[in-house]
């Protein structure tokens, strides 16, 4: 092939049809380039080409069915083997932490289908299926159809603890939806009537299994909570069967039977199987059962359990009772004893010397603080003696006041010749009038 024109790239070369290829061919092959032609090296067209199988969408999530061969799983638990059919093969890894839930034991030869994604690994440049889920063929297409109706249910909110109805511990009456005929009834029927007799059971005859079967469960559903409704409370349902292949469990798969069993208003308990199978009933309902009989343990009591703990309850409560008797029997006793019972006076003649006692130290307390400010008061009446102007007065002096304001004379500026003057003395007061005044020389 001749060399690519001007601007191009490998990668816009690659995504072009054959046809588109060749006119980008430069017509002048013979012609040398100027430019050196760019050259990649082996990891970077590896790397190229991972990269356009990861961009693309069929591949990103595909299903594969074959045949296996070369399968080996050495010490890390990774499986890897070779999916293959009469034209071609296919090199696959399953890592440990995906095939680590199979149900099955894969062997060469078996017929599977697989389900993964396609890409590069680079160290070597091969491509393979890196492999999430396998399955043997026949039940891959239920198993698939299993998964997005689970996953449906689930973004809904239909599996979330939030909406599961409380199961009654001693129901009176418990509907039965399955076969009238399968192992299933039998074992329920067997269960309850030793475990306690008295519960009233209704039936409602289904099939189990085919293409009838959802709709009978449905509409069976349906009646019990009418009959619950308008005729006589049913304070649980069990809706299930045995054990059997997943086909002959599917009924129990289907989106109408979950939406029905979320719908009721009567707590619903799967049981479907065995321990190990799971149906998206169980996910809906209520309560799970691992199989019909687990049912019949979990929705009524054991008679001779209840008769058992009620035993031992009266037998404790026997125990409290003698007890608490000798308790107060005791006390009663010690009452009796008690100077007090048999004196009464005493305690209050006890009482009245106490007040008494209480009485002598508060007088005495009062009388003592009544002395404190006493005392105070005393030392208070001689500092305002000391400072009174009355007995300023006692000691000669005198005080004047200007008649007739009654203004106090403290300066000879404050008199003129003729005022009147008001002189008080200690004993008594007199008026006179200024006739002269004589002012002190100022001292230099």
């Amino acid at each position: 092939m001749g060399k690519l024109r001007k601007g191009i790239t490998l990668t816009d070369f690659l995504h072009l049809k054959t046809d588109e290829r060749e006119e980008h061919v430069t017509a002048e092959e013979e012609m040398e380039e100027k430019e050196t032609p760019r050259i990649f090296t082996v990891q970077e067209i590896t790397r190229h080409i991972r990269e356009r199988l990861d961009e693309d969408e069929i591949l990103s999530d595909v299903y594969v069915k074959g045949e296996l061969s070369n399968l080996s799983q050495p010490t890390s638990g990774h499986l890897y083997f070779t999916l293959k059919d009469n034209f071609s093969e296919l090199r696959c890894v399953m890592f440990r932490e995906k095939n680590i839930g199979l149900r099955f034991t894969p062997e060469d030869g078996m017929s599977v289908i697989v389900r993964g994604h396609i890409s590069v690994y680079e160290k070597r440049g091969n491509y393979q299926l890196y492999v999430e889920e396998i399955q043997e063929e026949g039940i891959g297409a239920l198993y698939r159809a299993f998964e997005q109706l689970k996953k449906k249910l689930r973004e809904e909110g239909l599996f979330d603890i939030a909406y599961k109805k409380p199961i009654p511990s001693f129901p009176r009456r418990i509907g039965i939806i399955t076969s009238p005929t399968g192992a299933a009834i039998r074992d329920i029927l067997n269960i309850t009537k030793r475990r306690f007799p008295h519960v009233h059971i209704l039936l409602a005859p289904v099939a189990v299994q085919g293409e009838e079967a959802p709709w009978q469960i449905v509409n069976a559903i349906r009646v019990m909570n009418r009959v619950n409704a308008e005729l006589m409370k049913i304070d649980v349902l069990v809706v299930g069967r045995g054990g059997g292949s997943i086909e002959e469990l599917w009924a129990f798969n289907e989106e109408m039977v979950a939406r029905e069993i979320f719908s009721s208003e009567i707590p619903v308990i799967s049981a479907v199987g065995h321990e190990t199978d799971f149906t998206i009933a169980d996910f809906v309902a209520d309560k799970r059962a691992a199989t019909p009989s687990e049912a019949a343990e979990l929705v009524v009591p054991d008679n001779r359990e209840i008769e058992r703990n009620l035993s031992s309850l009266e037998l404790r409560m026997r125990q409290n009772v003698f007890k608490a008797v000798e308790f107060h029997r005791r006390k009663l006793e010690s009452m009796e004893k008690n100077i007090l019972f048999r004196k009464p006076t005493e305690r209050i003649n006890q009482y009245r010397q106490t007040v008494d006692e209480i009485k002598r130290s508060m007088l005495a307390e009062i009388s003592h603080l009544v002395a404190l400010h006493k005392k105070s008061l005393q030392v208070l009446t001689g500092k305002l003696d000391a400072l009174s102007p009355l007995a300023i007065l006692d000691r000669g002096y005198c005080i004047c006041s200007r008649l007739p304001e009654g203004k106090v004379v403290r300066s000879v500026e404050d008199i003129s010749v003729g005022d009147a003057l008001k002189i008080l003395f200690g004993d008594g007061e007199a008026v006179s009038e200024v006739k002269a005044k004589l002012q002190k020389e100022e001292k230099v």
